[in-house]
Formats: C-alpha cells, sequence, structure tokens
C-alpha cells in the first residue's frame, strides 16, 4: 500500500486548474489534432499521446485530454521519465473554464 502511495500520480481537478490559468502554467493537451482544434484551453499545446514519449516539458506540465484516461497515460509516461506532471482530472470533458479554437 504504501509503495503505491509514493508512486501515485499527483491530479488536480479541472477547477483547480483554472484557478491556476492567471500564473500561465505549462498545459499539454494529448488529444488528437482535430479534437484540439475544436477547443482548448487557451496557451494549451497539443501534443497527441503517440508523441508523449518524446515530448520534453520545462518545469511543472499539466495533462489534459478528453476524459482523463490519454492524460493519464501520457503523464504516467513523462513522469517515468522524470518529469513534474501533474494529470487534469476528468479531462476537457469536465472543463468548464475558457476556451479557444485554435491553431496547432
Amino acid at each position: 500500500m504504501l509503495f503505491n502511495l509514493f508512486n501515485s500520480m499527483p491530479s488536480v481537478s479541472t477547477q483547480e486548474l483554472e484557478a491556476k490559468l492567471t500564473e500561465k502554467p505549462q498545459i499539454i493537451d494529448v488529444r488528437e489534432p482535430n479534437e484540439f482544434i475544436g477547443g482548448h484551453i487557451p496557451g494549451a499545446k497539443n501534443v497527441p499521446l503517440r508523441k508523449a514519449e518524446t515530448y520534453t516539458p520545462k518545469g511543472k506540465v499539466y495533462v489534459i485530454c478528453q476524459s482523463g484516461a490519454r492524460s493519464k497515460r501520457a503523464a504516467t509516461i513523462l513522469k517515468s521519465k522524470g518529469y513534474d506532471v501533474v494529470n487534469v482530472k476528468g479531462g476537457m470533458s469536465a472543463w468548464s473554464g475558457p476556451t479557444r479554437g485554435g491553431k496547432l
């Protein structure tokens, strides 16, 4: 039990992430480009799950997808490489903050 406790993935709710937007956190959205274009968090970078293995964040990074499943996988990959990663629970399905349709 303790082993899992120390290896658990840090996570935040979409409301907690929204409260941090003024700090301009590094956010990666691991959905596919067509999903990202349909609406994403302002300032988020599109890094599809298939590219998470080669992504190099600078400092703490928040990972989001549509529901939370892909972001958890991507966060696990990045954390295993030693990065400071936070998974966003519920994903864009739970996001009620500002969104932007956008560019890649």
